[in-house]
């Protein structure tokens, strides 16, 4: 089996799907230890409230981007594979 040539959009809606899910893990992250600085900062000069509120924009804000950067390199990846597959004819996979 040779792939020969990978559908552009396809690509691209796979890999954004991928980077927002990653994205939304990194979110989440931020909200986590957001929470743990906002915990250790207290109610000193509101520190402890923005830090929260940079996790939340992040959950929020960091799958958005992460989808859309990751749609755009699955698109000009699979673009330059297509070009590069027509001077070298494909990928073989070998199934049983």
């Amino acid at each position: 089996m040779i792939i020969k040539r990978i559908d552009v959009l396809s690509a691209g809606k796979i890999s954004g799907i991928i980077a927002a899910a990653i994205g939304l893990i990194a979110g989440l992250l931020f909200l986590v230890f957001g929470g743990m600085i906002a915990s250790l900062a207290g109610q000193q000069d509101g520190g402890g409230l923005i830090a929260m509120g940079g996790g939340i924009v992040g959950v929020i804000v960091l799958p958005i981007m992460y989808g859309i950067f990751g749609f755009i390199g699955g698109v000009i990846q699979a673009f330059i594979y297509n070009l590069a597959a027509g001077f070298v004819g494909g990928i073989r996979i070998e199934t049983e």
